[in-house]
């Protein structure tokens, strides 16, 4: 189930007709709502219906004076019915309120239905059940504010909302005023109710923001984009991974956001930047210091180790606190990062250290006498000498002790100079490779990450990282890396995707500082549709069109040329058929002479490129389709083309795609044109 599928009432209340006058009286169904508040603006929204069904099995089981907790919203918020608050569980936000809502009443400034108090929905229910029963209306009541609200009949109640008056002296409520609509049951007002999430959590990806406390165009901070992240991710699941779903392979991705600006400016900084500001265009100085000056921040040592600890600390925490929520999760953890927070997380990666495990079981696997030799068999096989093995088991020669042989110790044990020079040649080539690998991560260490920082150690191996609008390759060559290693990976992390929109002003590729010599385009994403946008395929069109016309057009004003001047003037016949077959031979020797090819971007197919280990040996700079209003003017979409990642249905269905083809699930329909 998805929080995208259209909304559906309550089970019990789906096929409750209004009751007819004097017919039998049917209990209302509940659901259960929350308060949202932004700017001092109230919405009540509802749970969705998983959520509210679970919130109402643990209210009628009477727990209520034991103060139960029942985790909703897939497990990122808790909801302590006895109290009636909804408290997050993995960041910081204000406690929402929570009721459980039967009677609800239109409001006056947006027209959504407000849902009344639980103790007045109660006297609410009671009229309405004596006058259903009764047959008796016309019922008056009086709300807690004095206010009035009759029970015309079943389908016609009324909330009158009493009109200002100078008159201090009337006290007593009135039907004067502007009448508000009073509805009875969530089926009855117009309101979406989502079915809930999958239970099944097959990923867990960190996602760490950029620069400044907000994150797009709306300034919402990270927390709401990151929901919108995940909402269009389960509209994709179901969209693309719909066998795997009926199948029960695939349940969802969880998505949680990492805050790392509010630690920084916790620090005291914006106190001493407060003082040396001046005092004039104070909004743009505020700005710019909430904000810009984050980056200058990171690359100062102090702050950016503060940074660094940060995301590095914040994230071991909500890994450790979701595995403990989530005992039964055994999926993998990869990381997202937007702007600034790419470049956190790859100078965070590049200095992880590999896993200890591995390098205890490289540096003790000998310890094992059997293990060890077999080892060494398996070489000796390989290098086709294995009629010697006898002679390494007699000497119990493992790996460590083979890679310590000389060509002395190999002639007193009597190997022949053929079988000799193999084995010798063979530990020189990997004790190289070995010192090669050693260096570059050293290398790496030193440039890749130049700011002074002892760089923490995450608790886990991330699976893959996705950098969006990320400008990782601006800061390596302004930190003097000229080119990057096509052997270097990340030390822990196999998988690296780096994702922008073409108007990104902060975007910048990795791909070039890899293969520096060759120009190529980068990858472009398929639309999430399964075909490119409508105005880049008549675009391509047109430009394919053009280039045949001027290829056409030459070669035939070519051919009359070659013609012209070629055929003799009074000629014999046989002459001038041999002018003809000249002419004929010029035409199709033509496209051959002077091919023009149409330019990088027009092509379909891109031909394979190696372009290192980073991400594994495939592709990873990744470019998004503009949108047809976006192509008119690229300066007017640049700060848009920055911040559309989180509700970027092609950035989200990369991502997914990526996560799901390691554990071997693939989408439904392979777009066209992905890798």
């Amino acid at each position: 189930m998805s929080a995208q599928e259209p909304p559906r009432p309550p089970p019990a209340a789906a096929e409750a007709p209004e009751p007819e006058p004097g017919g039998r009286y049917e209990a209302v169904v509940p659901h259960w709502f929350y308060c949202k508040v932004t700017d001092t603006r109230e919405r009540w929204v509802p749970f969705s219906a998983q959520d509210s069904e679970r919130l109402e099995e643990a209210h009628g089981a009477g727990t209520e004076q034991d103060d139960v907790v029942v985790p909703t919203s897939g497990g990122r918020y808790d909801v302590r019915l006895r109290a009636r608050q909804r408290v997050a569980v993995y960041w910081e936000e204000e406690v929402s309120e929570v009721r459980r809502c039967t009677w609800f009443y239109k409001g006056d400034k947006d027209n959504k239905f407000i849902p009344y108090s639980e103790s007045f929905s109660e006297e609410l229910e009671e009229a309405y059940m004596i006058a259903v029963t009764l047959d008796e209306w016309k019922k008056k009541l009086e709300s807690p504010n004095r206010e009035v609200i009759i029970l015309h009949n079943p389908k016609l109640m009324v909330h009158y909302h009493p009109v200002a008056s100078s008159d201090d002296w009337v006290s007593t409520p009135t039907e004067q005023g502007r009448p508000r609509t009073v509805k009875r049951g969530v089926e009855n007002i117009a309101v979406e109710i989502p079915n809930g999430e999958p239970l099944q959590i097959d990923h867990l990806v960190f996602v760490v923001h950029g620069i400044g406390p907000a994150c797009d165009i709306r300034f919402r901070s990270i927390v709401q984009c990151v929901n919108d992240f995940r909402n269009v991710s389960l509209s994709m699941l179901q969209a693309h991974f719909r066998k795997a779903q009926e199948q029960q392979q695939v349940g969802r991705v969880e998505f949680l956001p990492v805050n790392w600006h509010s630690s920084l400016h916790s620090t005291g900084v914006d106190v001493d930047l407060e003082r040396i500001t001046l005092p004039s265009i104070n909004r743009l100085r505020h700005f710019i210091n909430d904000t810009i000056l984050d980056v200058f921040f990171y690359n100062s040592s102090t702050y950016c180790q503060t940074i660094v600890d940060t995301v590095a600390s914040e994230m071991n925490r909500l890994h450790q606190l979701f595995l403990q929520r989530n005992p039964q999760f055994k999926g993998g953890v990869s990381i997202a990062g937007h702007s600034l927070g790419s470049l956190i997380l790859f100078d965070l990666l590049t200095n992880q250290k590999a896993d200890p495990e591995e390098d205890e079981h490289c540096a003790q696997g000998s310890r094992t006498s059997t293990g060890g030799i077999e080892e060494v068999k398996e070489i000796l096989k390989k290098l086709e000498v294995s009629e010697y093995c006898d002679v390494f088991e007699k000497e119990k020669m493992d790996r460590q002790a083979l890679f310590l042989c000389t060509e002395k110790n190999l002639k007193e044990m009597g190997i022949p100079l053929g079988p000799r020079m193999k084995i010798l040649h063979y530990i020189s080539s990997k004790t190289e490779m070995k010192q090669h690998r050693d260096c570059l991560m050293n290398k790496s260490e030193h440039a890749l990450s130049q700011v002074s920082a002892n760089y923490p150690q995450l608790n886990y191996k991330p699976t893959i990282f996705f950098a969006f609008g990320s400008p990782i390759g601006m800061f390596l060559t302004v930190r003097g890396v000229k080119r990057i290693d096509p052997n270097y990976s990340l030390p822990t992390c196999k998988g690296f995707f780096n994702i922008f929109h073409p108007f990104d002003p902060v975007a910048y590729r990795i791909e070039p500082m890899i293969v520096p010599d060759l120009e190529f385009e980068p990858m472009l994403l398929p639309h999430h549709k399964g075909r490119k946008r409508m105005h880049l395929e008549l675009k391509e069109g047109l430009t394919r069109m053009s280039v045949d016309l001027k290829n056409n057009l030459l070669g035939s004003l070519r051919v009359a040329w070659q013609s012209f001047t070629r055929a003799p003037v009074p000629a014999l016949e046989a002459g001038s058929t041999e002018a003809e077959a000249e002419a004929e031979a010029g035409m199709e020797k033509q496209p051959d002479t002077k091919p023009e090819e149409p330019p990088t971007a027009v092509k379909e197919e891109t031909p394979l490129i190696n372009v290192g280990r980073l991400n594994g040996g495939n592709r990873i700079d990744y470019v998004l389709q503009e949108k047809p209003i976006e192509s008119f003017n690229e300066y007017l979409f640049a700060l848009q083309g920055h911040l559309c990642y989180w509700e970027s249905e092609d950035t989200v269905l990369l991502v997914l795609k990526e996560i799901y083809q390691t554990q071997g699930i693939t989408l439904d329909q392979p777009l066209p044109g992905s890798q």
